[in-house]
C-alpha cells in the first residue's frame, strides 16, 4: 500500500509538472482559446468588443501621416423620440451620424467612449469589397469571371474550385458552410476557434471541401467566401491585405486613430470580420461611399465599383434582404440606401439621397431575432427622412 501510494504521488506530480509545461508553452494559445468562448457572455461583451486586441493576435494598419479629416459640426439633429428605447433595447455602444458629411448626432452608451477602436465583426466585408475594387481597377485582376483559382492557386481540389470571383463577391460560391454562431461544432465557430488557437485561415479554407450547389446558381452567406477574396487580392498583388488596406483606403480617409485586424497564427488578416475601428472612422468610410468613393479630394475607390457592388446582383431570395458585392440593400431596395451589416449590430448605413450616413456599433445579443435587421433599418431610414 506504501509503495502504491509513493507511486500514485510521483504519477501526480509528472501530472502537475506536465501540466504546468504545456500551459507554459500554449499559455497565450489557451488565454485565446477561453476569450473565445467568453467572447459574447453578457458580463464581458461590451468590454470585449472595445478590446480585442487583449485576446487576440492583431496587426495594426498604419493610419499614415496625413492629417485628420475634418467632421464638421452641422445643426444638432432632431432624434426620434424613442431613440433611447431602442438604442437601451438594441445594447447600442455608439451612434454617429452624419449629414451632408457634418456631424449632426453622436452618443455613447454602456460605458463606452469616442476612442473605443470597436469590432467591425461583417462590415469588414465592405471594406475589402472596396480595396477589391481598387485592386481591380489597378490591373491586378483581370476579369471578375476568373476562376478564383487563377489568383489562389492553393485552392484547386478543394470547394472553391470552379466558383469565380464574382460567385463569392456575391456570396454565390455554393460552398458547403454553417454560419450558426450559436452551435459550438458550426464551421463559423471552428473558424474561430482557428483564430484562437494561431492557426492558418488559408489552411482552413483549403480545407473545405463540399459544396450543396452549383457555383453562382443561389446565393447563401458564406463568411469564408470573403476570406476567399482575401486570398485573390494577396495572390494578385503579392503582398498583404494589412499593408494594402492602410495604403489605398485608410490613409487617404484620414482616420483619427490607426485600426487593427485579428490576425490568425500566420499574420494573415482575419479580413471577414476582423477590423477594430473607432465609429467616427466607420463614418467616414460610409461618407466616402457616399460620395462615390471620392473623400478629401481624392477617388479613393473608383466610382463605377461603387457603383456596380451597392446595388442588387446576387440571387437572393424574394422578400429577403437584397445583396451586391460584400454590401446589402434593403428588402425594398432604393436606389443610393444601402449598409454594411455585421453580427450584435454593426452597421455602416449610406442613404444618398438624404445625404446621411449612419455608423452604429452594438452589443446586441438578441440580433438574430426575427425582425430584428428590418426595425434597425426602419430606425435609420426615419433619421435620414427627418434631418
Amino acid at each position: 500500500m506504501r509503495v502504491f501510494g509513493k507511486w500514485l504521488g510521483r504519477l501526480l506530480l509528472a501530472l502537475i509538472v506536465a501540466a504546468v509545461v504545456v500551459y507554459g508553452w500554449k499559455r497565450e494559445e489557451i488565454h485565446r482559446l477561453l476569450a473565445v468562448n467568453t467572447l459574447f457572455s453578457e458580463e464581458k461583451i461590451v468590454s470585449n468588443f472595445s478590446a480585442m486586441n487583449a485576446a487576440f493576435l492583431t496587426r495594426e494598419l498604419p493610419r499614415g501621416a496625413g492629417p485628420v479629416s475634418e467632421l464638421p459640426a452641422g445643426p444638432v439633429a432632431e432624434m426620434p423620440a424613442d431613440l433611447g428605447q431602442w438604442a437601451e433595447t438594441r445594447a447600442v455602444t455608439a451612434l454617429v451620424v452624419l449629414k451632408d458629411g457634418a456631424l449632426v448626432h453622436e452618443s455613447y452608451y454602456l460605458g463606452t467612449s469616442p476612442e473605443d477602436r470597436r469590432i467591425s465583426w461583417s462590415v469588414a466585408k465592405s471594406y475589402l469589397s472596396a480595396l477589391f475594387g481598387v485592386v481591380h481597377a489597378e490591373g491586378h485582376i483581370d476579369s471578375l469571371d476568373d476562376p478564383v483559382t487563377k489568383y489562389a492557386p492553393s485552392l484547386a481540389g478543394t470547394a472553391y474550385d470552379g466558383a469565380t470571383l464574382r460567385n463569392v463577391l456575391q456570396m454565390s460560391s455554393g460552398v458547403t458552410f454553417d454560419e450558426d454562431y450559436l452551435d459550438y461544432n458550426s464551421d463559423i465557430n471552428r473558424m474561430g476557434r482557428v483564430i484562437a488557437l494561431g492557426g492558418t485561415m488559408d489552411g482552413f479554407a483549403a480545407g473545405l471541401t463540399e459544396t450543396f450547389i452549383a457555383p453562382g446558381t443561389q446565393w447563401q452567406y458564406v463568411s469564408i467566401d470573403t476570406h476567399v477574396l482575401g486570398m485573390v487580392i494577396r495572390g494578385a498583388t503579392g503582398r498583404s491585405v494589412t499593408e494594402l488596406m492602410a495604403e489605398k483606403i485608410i490613409a487617404p480617409l484620414g482616420y483619427e486613430a490607426a485600426p487593427y485586424y485579428i490576425t490568425d497564427g500566420t499574420g494573415v488578416a482575419f479580413v471577414l470580420g476582423g477590423l477594430n475601428i473607432r465609429t467616427r472612422d466607420y463614418a467616414r468610410f460610409g461618407q466616402m461611399f457616399l460620395q462615390n468613393g471620392s473623400y478629401g479630394g481624392q477617388q479613393v475607390v473608383p466610382a463605377d465599383w461603387v457603383a456596380e457592388s451597392t446595388v442588387p446582383s446576387a440571387k437572393t431570395a424574394p422578400g429577403e434582404l437584397q445583396y451586391g458585392y460584400q454590401w446589402w440593400m434593403p428588402k425594398d431596395a432604393r436606389p443610393g440606401e444601402f449598409f454594411g451589416i455585421g453580427v450584435y449590430g454593426q452597421y455602416v448605413y449610406v442613404n444618398r439621397p438624404a445625404g446621411v450616413v449612419i455608423a452604429m456599433n452594438s452589443a446586441d445579443r438578441k440580433f438574430k431575432e426575427s425582425g430584428v435587421t428590418d426595425a434597425n433599418i426602419a430606425m435609420f431610414r426615419r433619421i435620414a427622412e427627418a434631418l
